[in-house]
């Protein structure tokens, strides 16, 4: 009985850390083009909270939605699927 209903789950790439609790993420998805019917990369980017600060550019992490937290974020990291390599 612990269930919150459905949240949107999205995974994508911390393209910046810079932020105090804050992490933006980018999101691909493909959509086809009407006319030509090739598949276009389309980006979408959410605030999203890191309560721990885990979080490093480049990482691949999974966000769930969540209560407004500030003006923008109104999503949380829920974990990192993979760490970035860093050269």
């Amino acid at each position: 009985m612990n269930e919150r209903g459905s949240r949107r789950t999205l995974v994508g790439t911390v393209v910046s850390d810079k932020m105090d609790k804050t992490v933006v993420v980018r999101v691909e998805r493909l959509v086809q083009d009407p006319r030509y019917k090739k598949y276009i990369r389309r980006y979408s980017r959410f605030m999203a909270h890191d309560e721990s600060n885990s979080c490093a550019e480049g990482d691949q992490v999974r966000i769930i939605e969540h209560r407004p937290l500030s003006k923008r974020k109104r999503w949380k990291v829920q974990e990192t699927i993979e760490k970035a390599t860093s050269v």
